[in-house]
C-alpha cells in the first residue's frame, strides 16, 4: 500500500506548489490520523480539522483541499499585519470581521480562501487584521481604499533581555541612609497599588507561585472587563483577585509553525519558559519571606514594586520548535493583545519585548499597539533591547509615546575566589554552590581535549564533547570561555569542577551552573594557564560563593543594554531611564529550568537572570504606583516623572559608569536611574496628549496619519521631557511646556550643564506658579560654537528648581 508520505508527494507535485518541510510534516501527522480512524474523526486534530468538510471525503480530496487554500504550505506566503486605523461608529464585531474578509477576499479571489488565510481581526479599538499572504498580495492590500499600512509580522525573540533590587532602589534615593528610606512611605501613599491593573505580554504566567497569591486583597475593580481564558492545563479558576485575566495568542504560531506542541509549550496563558512569570512578579509579585536562588544565593524576602497592584497576563511569545532558548513574539499577536488590553481596562501595560533595532513605526506592533494605548491614557513601558555590545543607535522601542527602560546593576554580588597552588588569588563569581575543595588539581581544558575535535580558534572552550575522560576526571578544568553547557561538558568528562572565562564586563552576570564552578575574567584565565602550564604539579583551592550587598560603586550600567541614538528619529532621546536589570531574582514556571542549557532538568521556583527584561518591569510598577497615587495624571505625564527625577550619580556620588568603567551618558540611560518616591511628587510634568504624537507623525511622513496639515513642528519641539538635536547647521529655537503638580504658590529657577561646544540658552529663566494645574512655556536656544565636534553628539542637561523639586532634562546635540 502506498504510503501517507508518497500519497502527499504526488499530490503536492500535481498541484505544482513548493511545501514547507516544517507543514509538511505536520500534514503528514494529520492525514495518519485519518487513515487510522474509521468513525468519528476529530475534526479539532491538525491542520486536516479546519478543511474536512465531510467526515466521507477522501484523502485525496481533504490534501487538495489543504494545498490550495492553506497559506502556511506555500513557502512565499508569510503573515502581515493590515493596519486600518481606529474603529469608527458602532459595528458589531461580526460585521468588523465580514470588512476584513471583503479585503482579503480583494486579493485572493473567494471568500474560501480569504477565510482560509486570516488570522486575527482587531475589533475593539485597533482596527486592523493579520492574513497569510505573498509579497504581491500584500502590495495589492497596501493600494486599497482605507488601508494605512500593510507590513511583514516580525517575530521578535525573547531574550532576558526581588529580593533586593527594590530595597537598593530606595537605598540608593536615599544616598545610603537607611534613615531616610520612603519606600514603605510611597507604597502606603499608593496603597500598594491595590486597583491598578498591570497588563503583561509575554510568555504567559505560573499562576500557582506564591507570588500571585491573593490572600488579604479585596474585589477586582469592577472597571475590569477582561477574561481568565481556559487552555491546556489552565482553568479560568487558575485567575483569582491578583491575577485577574489571562488570554493567549496562538493562531499566528500555528499558521507559521502548525499546532502547539505540549511538549514544547502549553496551549493557553501557562508560562513554559519562565520569562513571563518572572517580569509579571517583579511589577506585582506579593512579598515572600526566606526566597532565595539555586543554593541559598540572594536570600531575602522577595517582591514586586507594587505588590497589591492587579495582573493580566497576555501571552504573546511562544517556545519555538526545536529550540531552548528562543521565543517569538510576533507583531500580529502583539497588536492583538493591545487591542484587547485595552478594551479589558487595564491601566499599564509592560512590555519585556525588543528587536535588534529600532524599527520604522508603521511597520512595529509595538509602536502602532502603544500609540492607541497613549489615546486611552495607558502607560506603555517596554524594554530597550539587550543588544549594547553592538554599539551604538542600537536601542529599540523607540516611539515618543512610550517608555524605553535601559538596565543598571544593583548593589549586590556573589564572590567565589580561587587559589591557585603558587598563592595567587583570583576573585570570580558564582551562584552555584559547593563547598570547599582544598588542592584540586588543575588543568586547563586546552591540553586535555580529544584529539582533532578542535581547532586553534575552539581549543579550549570546553565544547560538548570535546574533554578527554581519561584526562579530566578527577580534576578543576579551566575553560577559555564557557557557561552552563561547558560546565556540563566538565561534568560529562568527569571533572569535578569548571573555572570558565568570560570578558570583564560581562563577569558580574552570574547564572547556576550544572557542576560545581565560578566564571573569572580572562585576563585571570591567562594568568591559571600560564600557572598550569609550569607548575609540575598545578592545584587550585576552590572557595564557596556568598551574597554580599552594599557593593559599590553601583549601579553601573550593564554591558548588553542597548545604546542610543535613536535610530529612527535622533531628534528624540532614547533610551527614557535605567533601572534594576542585572542578576534579578523573581518568581520562576516550574516547567521551566532555570537556565535554557538542554542538560538542565533542574525546577526551581525562584530564579536569577538578567536583561532589560527585568528593569522595564521596574519601571512598570511605579508608573502603577503613580497611577494609583495621581489617577487623573495622563501617560505622559507619569512618563515625565519618572524620567525627570532620575539621578545620574551612583551610591557614592560619582557619575554612572559603563561596565567598562567609563563615564555612560545618555545614550545609555536616558534621564538617568529611577528614583520611584521622587516621581510621585516631580513638581513639574511635561504633557503630551494623542494629537502631539499624531503631528510628531505627520512631521516624519509615516503612513500612521495619512491627513496632516501643512505646517508641523519639527520633533525636536515634541514636549518631551529630554532634549535631543541631530545635525545642527544653525541656531535653533525649540519650545517646551511644563505642568505645576507641586504647590500653588511656586517659583522656578533653571540652571544649564552645557554640552561641550554648544550654547544653551532658556527664555524666561523664571517660571511663576500661582496654582495647581497651571501651564507656563518657554523657548530653548541651541547654538554650535567654534569648538562643536562634528556628528558627534555632546550632552548637557537643563533643571528647574524650586528648592524642594529639581526638574531635570538631559541634552543631547549634534552638529552637521
Amino acid at each position: 500500500m502506498t504510503s501517507v508520505e508518497e500519497k502527499l508527494r504526488l499530490i503536492k507535485e500535481g498541484a505544482g506548489v513548493y511545501v514547507n518541510p516544517i507543514y509538511f510534516k505536520s500534514l503528514v501527522w494529520s492525514l495518519r490520523y485519518l487513515t487510522s480512524t474509521r468513525s468519528d474523526i476529530n475534526f479539532a486534530v491538525g491542520l486536516i480539522s479546519r478543511f474536512m468538510k465531510n467526515p466521507r471525503q477522501s484523502l485525496l480530496q481533504v490534501a487538495k483541499r489543504i494545498l490550495r487554500y492553506i497559506g502556511v504550505l506555500c513557502e512565499e506566503r508569510k503573515v502581515y499585519v493590515a493596519y486600518l486605523g481606529e474603529h469608527s461608529g458602532n459595528r458589531n464585531p461580526e460585521e468588523i470581521e465580514d470588512q476584513h474578509h471583503s479585503y482579503l477576499r480583494s486579493v485572493k479571489g473567494s471568500q474560501e480562501e480569504a477565510k482560509a488565510s486570516h488570522i486575527y481581526s482587531y475589533k475593539n479599538v485597533i482596527n486592523g487584521f493579520s492574513a497569510l499572504l505573498t509579497p504581491e498580495e500584500a502590495s495589492k492590500l497596501s493600494e486599497m481604499d482605507g488601508v494605512i499600512s500593510v507590513f511583514r509580522s516580525q517575530a521578535r525573540e525573547l531574550r532576558p533581555q526581588t529580593t533586593r533590587s527594590w530595597d537598593f532602589t530606595y537605598l540608593l534615593e536615599a544616598n545610603g541612609d537607611p534613615s531616610r528610606v520612603s519606600g514603605d512611605a510611597l507604597l502606603k501613599r499608593a496603597n500598594y497599588g491595590k486597583d491598578v491593573i498591570v497588563g503583561v505580554f509575554d510568555s504567559g504566567i505560573w499562576p500557582e507561585s506564591q507570588s500571585f497569591s491573593d490572600a488579604g486583597m479585596g474585589p477586582i475593580p469592577s472597571s475590569w472587563k477582561g477574561v481568565c481564558e481556559a487552555g491546556e492545563a489552565f482553568k479560568s479558576s487558575n485567575c483569582n483577585r491578583k491575577l485577574i485575566g489571562a488570554r493567549y495568542y496562538a493562531k499566528e504560531y500555528e499558521a507559521v509553525y502548525g499546532p502547539v506542541n505540549s511538549k514544547v509549550d502549553y496551549r493557553s496563558a501557562r508560562d513554559k519558559d519562565g520569562h513571563g512569570t518572572h517580569t509579571a512578579s517583579t511589577v506585582g509579585g506579593r512579598r515572600v519571606a526566606n526566597i532565595s536562588s539555586i543554593g541559598g544565593f540572594a536570600n531575602g524576602t522577595v517582591t514586586g514594586g507594587a505588590p497589591f497592584v492587579r495582573l493580566a497576563a497576555y501571552k504573546v511569545c511562544w517556545k519555538l520548535p526545536n529550540e531552548t532558548s528562543k521565543d517569538a513574539c510576533s507583531d500580529a499577536s502583539i497588536i492583538k493583545a493591545f487591542d484587547d488590553a485595552i478594551q479589558d481596562g487595564v491601566h499599564v501595560i509592560s512590555v519585556s519585548l525588543g528587536g535588534d533595532r529600532g524599527r520604522p513605526y508603521a511597520s512595529d506592533g509595538i509602536a502602532i499597539g502603544s500609540l492607541h494605548a497613549s489615546k486611552n491614557n495607558i502607560v506603555v513601558a517596554c524594554s530597550a533591547g539587550n543588544n549594547g555590545r553592538n554599539g551604538s543607535s542600537t536601542v529599540t522601542n523607540v516611539a515618543p509615546w512610550l517608555i524605553t527602560v535601559g538596565a543598571s546593576s544593583i548593589d549586590r554580588m556573589f564572590p567565589s575566589t580561587m587559589v591557585l597552588g603558587n598563592g595567587l588569588n583570583i576573585q570570580g563569581q558564582t551562584i552555584t554552590p559547593f563547598s570547599q575543595m582544598r588542592n584540586q588539581p588543575l588543568v586547563y581544558a586546552g591540553d586535555v581535549e580529544v584529539p582533532g575535535t578542535t581547532s586553534s580558534s575552539t581549543r579550549g572552550y570546553c565544547f560538548n564533547g570535546t574533554l578527554s575522560q581519561s584526562l579530566v576526571r578527577g580534576k578543576v578544568v579551566i575553560c577559555r570561555f564557557g557557561g552552563v553547557n561547558q560546565s556540563a561538558e566538565v561534568r560529562r568528562a568527569g571533572g569535578v569542577a569548571a573555572v570558565l572565562g568570560k570578558p570583564p564586563t560581562d563577569i558580574f552576570q552570574v547564572e547556576p551552573l550544572l557542576h560545581p564552578g565560578l566564571t573569572i575574567t580572562y585576563a585571570d584565565v591567562n594568568n591559571a594557564v600560564s600557572y598550569t602550564r609550569t607548575s609540575r604539579n598545578p592545584t587550585v583551592t576552590l572557595n564557596p560563593g556568598k551574597t554580599v550587598v552594599n557593593v559599590s560603586p553601583a549601579p553601573f550600567m550593564a554591558v548588553f543594554t542597548s545604546l542610543g541614538p535613536n535610530g529612527i528619529d535622533p531628534n528624540i532621546l532614547k533610551p527614557d531611564i535605567t533601572a534594576p536589570g542585572l542578576n534579578i531574582l523573581a518568581a520562576w514556571s516550574e516547567a521551566s529550568p532555570p537556565t535554557s542549557s538542554p542538560y538542565d532538568n533542574r525546577i526551581v521556583k525562584y530564579n536569577i537572570i538578567s536583561g532589560t527584561s527585568m528593569s522595564c518591569p521596574h519601571v512598570s510598577a511605579v508608573a502603577a504606583l503613580i497611577k494609583a497615587i495621581h489617577p487623573d495624571w495622563s501617560s505622559a505625564a507619569i512618563r515625565s516623572a519618572i524620567m525627570t527625577t532620575a539621578r545620574t550619580t551612583n551610591n557614592v556620588g560619582n557619575p554612572i559608569t559603563d561596565a567598562r568603567g567609563n563615564v555612560a551618558n545618555p545614550f545609555h540611560y536616558g534621564s538617568g536611574h529611577f528614583q520611584p518616591s521622587k516621581a510621585a511628587d516631580p513638581g513639574l510634568v511635561y504633557n503630551a496628549t494623542y494629537n502631539d504624537y499624531l503631528l510628531f507623525l505627520c512631521y516624519a511622513r509615516s503612513p500612521l496619519v495619512p491627513n496632516c496639515p501643512n505646517v508641523v513642528p519639527s520633533p525636536s519641539n515634541l514636549n518631551y521631557p529630554s532634549l535631543a538635536i541631530a545635525n545642527l547647521n544653525r541656531p535653533i529655537t525649540v519650545r517646551r511646556s511644563v505642568t505645576n503638580v507641586g504647590t500653588a504658590n511656586s517659583t522656578y529657577q533653571v540652571t544649564i550643564e552645557q554640552p561641550l561646544g554648544y550654547s544653551v540658552n532658556i527664555f524666561p529663566s523664571t517660571l511663576r506658579f500661582s496654582q495647581i494645574g497651571e501651564i507656563k512655556s518657554f523657548n530653548i536656544t541651541v547654538q554650535a560654537t567654534n569648538t562643536a565636534q562634528r556628528k558627534v553628539f555632546a550632552f548637557g542637561s537643563f533643571t528647574w528648581s524650586d528648592r524642594v523639586h529639581l526638574v531635570r532634562s538631559p541634552i543631547a546635540v549634534s552638529s552637521s
